[in-house]
């Protein structure tokens, strides 16, 4: 892994890959930190998380953040689905930025939640988001 600035890996990653929007990048990053500290002891010197606990963490992190907006953010941003996610992450561990443990693969991203239900079920009515939950079990 070399040191390179994130400003730097965002730019190299865009110039590869235009999908998704540079404030896109700056949320995974984000979203990867609040999954270390949820999922990882601080003490720890391995603060490497699963895809599935990124993606944990980045639906707590969107939806403070974001609240009732989120999937109007994440969809003008170009992220629709764990799989893109995945593809930032390896975007950042292709030109350096980030580093990646033996056994880590796109795949990791893939199966996680449905975005559109993710980040608006939480803000429906309680009556709605109860029939909304019997559904999806």
């Amino acid at each position: 892994m070399t040191s390179i600035t994130f400003g730097e890996a965002v730019r190299r990653s865009i110039q590869k890959d235009p999908r998704y929007h540079p404030a896109a990048y700056e949320l995974v990053r984000d979203a990867l930190h609040v999954a270390a500290k949820k999922f990882r002891d601080e003490a720890a010197e391995d603060q490497h998380v699963s895809g599935q606990e990124l993606l944990a963490g980045f639906r707590d992190y969107v939806l403070q953040e974001y609240g009732p907006m989120s999937n109007i953010i994440l969809d003008q941003w170009g992220l629709q689905r764990g799989e893109d996610i995945g593809n930032i992450v390896y975007n950042l561990i292709d030109c350096g930025y980030f580093g990646r443990n033996d056994g880590d693969s796109l795949e990791d991203f893939a199966c996680g939640y449905d975005f559109a239900l993710a980040f608006s079920t939480p803000f429906l009515p309680a009556s709605l988001r109860d029939e909304r939950e019997k559904k999806s079990s």
